[in-house]
């Protein structure tokens, strides 16, 4: 071959190799340099990381009415059941705002299996973007039933309030009635003595027991001796049991120690002497012992009284409850003693149990932390 054509021909393969190369580097420039599609993302940036610690119940629901995002919460409280909605009155609230935008609240309460009781909650649902809505879900159960317990409690104590101030009122006009009969002034002063006593120790137990509502933990903790204190609840006792010949004897295990507090301590224990003694036969007798276990000591106060009927003793530590209104009355008491007891014994971290048999006798058992 002529060598000007084989210069011509390594030449033009040169090029060709040439132009192929610089195609190659701008094909593959231009693929690197190209941006991707974005797909935008279902929830907005941010918004998953803040409903995973939110204490609230969290549900996001799309344009279908599914479920795009739950708390944990949520889920335990029985909001969401797969990705739906299992509450109609929150997904009609959901509804009404992605018609609208605006934002709405509501109660409801939550009627969920047999058994399960219902919650109350409160909703807020608001927008979420153009698509998505928010509903925020909070339970208020507990702050319900505080809210019913103290209106129960303000109810009880006016309604028991009134009785001793009643009697105290009618004795007074009675005596101004009587001002000419020195016996009946006499009779008269003595009763409106024992209305005033009964008045004082109502309104002592409510101060009490008002200390004692949160079940709080006590912050300093000291060592208290169960001898000590057994000996002064019994000697708070002994004038009513020496009028009524009733025999109060200490027993069981002496040096043992608690931690607590000494004043509620000897409170919890100096109700349940007094109980026993006020619901004593004539001439019988009431043990009050205590004994040691490996990190807590039992009190217990043993009665030959009355007894509690089997149906009764499940609410005998309820506010007010009596057993028999008429026999407390007799007694002067207040429904109050064993609720203070109840609320000692939860505020030590500790508990109080009762064994009875109606016409028997009871015997009551205060457990609390041993100081070691």
């Amino acid at each position: 071959m002529d060598p000007t054509v084989q210069a011509f021909l390594a030449a033009l393969v040169g090029a060709v190799v040439a132009g192929g190369t610089v195609l190659a580097w701008h094909i593959s420039d231009r693929q690197q340099s190209r941006v991707p599609p974005v797909t935008e993302p279902v929830l907005p940036s941010g918004v998953a990381t803040v409903l995973s610690v939110l204490r609230s119940s969290a549900v996001v629901v799309d344009e279908g009415e599914n479920v795009l995002k739950a708390s944990a919460p949520a889920y335990a409280l029985g909001l969401v059941r797969g990705n739906e909605l299992v509450a109609e009155e929150l997904a009609e609230l959901v509804r009404a705002v992605r018609r609208d935008g605006q934002i709405r609240e509501i109660e409801m309460v939550m009627t969920r299996d047999t058994g399960v009781p219902s919650r109350h909650v409160t909703a807020r649902v608001a927008p979420l973007g153009s698509r998505l809505v928010l509903a925020l879900v909070e339970d208020r159960t507990r702050e319900r039933r505080v809210e019913a317990v103290r209106r129960d409690f303000v109810a009880n104590v006016s309604h028991e309030l009134k009785t001793p101030v009643g009697a105290i009122a009618l004795l007074a006009e009675a005596v101004a009635d009587a001002a000419d009969d020195p016996e009946a002034v006499k009779r008269f002063a003595g009763r409106m003595g024992k209305e005033s006593v009964r008045l004082s120790t109502l309104v002592q137990q409510i101060i009490e027991l008002s200390r004692l509502q949160g079940d709080e933990p006590l912050d300093q903790p000291v060592r208290v001796s169960v001898d000590e204190v057994v000996a002064s609840s019994i000697d708070a006792s002994a004038i009513d049991a020496q009028a009524r010949r009733i025999t109060v004897v200490a027993g069981g295990e002496e040096g043992l120690e608690v931690l607590g507090n000494a004043e509620q301590i000897g409170v919890a224990v100096g109700n349940l002497v007094a109980n026993a003694v006020a619901y004593s036969r004539e001439g019988s007798s009431v043990l009050v012992s205590a004994r040691g276990e490996e990190d807590a000591v039992d009190v217990s106060i043993t009665d030959q009284g009355i007894g509690i009927p089997a149906g009764e003793i499940d609410r005998i530590f309820e506010r007010f409850y009596r057993v028999d209104p008429a026999r407390h009355r007799s007694t002067g008491g207040t429904g109050l003693g064993l609720s203070i007891v109840k609320h000692v014994a939860a505020t030590h971290g500790g508990d109080v149990r009762v064994w009875s048999v109606e016409g028997q006798g009871s015997t009551f058992t205060l457990t609390l932390p041993r100081a070691l």
